[in-house]
């Protein structure tokens, strides 16, 4: 079982998100330049979940500047709408320009199940992004083996054999929480999930501290 430095060299965690103003002052300092979020943000954590692309693609020029905000070693997490099939290659060509800020990408789906829908996915992203899908119905379960073959994994899955993990959590982490991620021997992501006050970066601290 990894500990302490090698457990966080191995372990990235951050916040789904960052741009949100009622985080100021209980996190961001009262006052601070939204523009200045990214930045005061990165300083703390490694990584963050870019759920905007969630909702809008935006242009690779916009993903140019947020790599340019981040220092080296800090890796965005983006969100695909996995129904949103036609934004595929705008995505696609969105993420890489990322670089190697380009972390794992999460892909949301939360119909019923469909095979297919997975294949369609991975094979329309082009080589080496490292997916995890966000499966909401529990009609999914089960999938998570033919994922690994694939190179992806599910999201929460720590039972499974798969190359990463990705795992996000709304509540406090608490000791059961933080021994499950310090056991797994593969990388981590972990992310808390926004909530109008700033408890999702306190949470994540608070694991960190848990892990050091």
């Amino acid at each position: 079982m990894a500990t302490g430095a090698r457990t966080l060299a191995r372990v990235s965690v951050g916040t789904s998100g960052w741009s949100y103003p009622t985080w100021r002052p209980g996190f961001y300092p009262a006052g601070l330049d939204p523009k200045a979020f990214l930045g005061f943000y990165a300083e703390r954590f490694r990584t963050v979940e870019l759920n905007t692309t969630g909702y809008r693609m935006p242009g690779v020029e916009q993903f140019r500047r947020w790599a340019e905000q981040a220092p080296d070693g800090f890796e965005f997490a983006p969100k695909l709408p996995g129904h949103r099939t036609g934004v595929l290659e705008a995505f696609d060509s969105g993420a890489r320009a990322l670089g190697d800020r380009l972390g794992p990408v999460r892909v949301s789906l939360k119909s019923v199940r469909d095979e297919g829908a997975i294949e369609l996915i991975l094979g329309s992203l082009g080589a080496g992004l490292r997916i995890a899908f966000d499966l909401e119905h529990p009609s999914w379960d089960g999938i998570e083996e033919r994922l690994a073959d694939q190179g992806a994994v599910r999201v929460n899955d720590l039972d499974n054999p798969a190359p990463f993990r990705y795992l996000r959590r709304r509540e406090a982490p608490d000791e059961a929480f933080a021994a499950r991620v310090r056991a797994a021997s593969e990388p981590v992501y972990v992310y808390f999930r926004h909530e109008d006050a700033p408890t999702a970066p306190a949470f994540a601290q608070q694991l960190l501290e848990m892990l050091s």
